[in-house]
């Protein structure tokens, strides 16, 4: 839900419902992701978002406000594109992660298959060892 100025709309509060901490601060952290650039001197354009924040009006309740204040772009737009980017983002260390998972079981399978192959060749060793003294004849007294 939004709430926002009918002559303003480069400020405005959002109200997501079912949410919290979890996707608020992600969310903010997406929207000031601009200004930090440009403080930091790594975006030569002037920032979007003057300030994003969000609170959580009762522990109890189940939503996040959500406040966006931009230099002129419509607050809703600025918000879906962050929302945009930070699925993005989500995406790509989904396959980072599900690329380190597939290499992590294939590196377990090659573990476990030396180690049962170094396994076999105690066994056939000792194996060997044991036909080697069952054929000795050793004499007793």
């Amino acid at each position: 839900m939004e709430h926002g100025s009918f002559t303003n709309d480069s400020f405005a509060s959002f109200t997501l419902a079912e949410e919290d901490h979890t996707l608020a601060n992600a969310v903010r952290f997406m929207l000031n992701q601009e200004l930090v650039l440009l403080l930091l001197s790594f975006n030569p354009f002037l920032p979007r978002v003057t300030f994003a924040g969000y609170s959580i009006p009762h522990p109890s309740l189940e939503c996040v406000n959500v406040r966006v204040q931009t230099t002129g772009d419509p607050a809703r737009e600025v918000l879906k594109d962050a929302c945009q980017e930070l699925m993005l983002m989500n995406r790509h260390v989904r396959s980072v992660f599900d690329k380190a998972v597939s290499e992590f079981k294939v590196e377990q399978a090659r573990l476990a298959a030396e180690e049962e192959k170094k396994k076999k060749a105690e066994e056939d060793e000792l194996k060997k060892q044991r036909d080697l003294l069952a054929s000795m004849d050793i004499e007793s007294d």
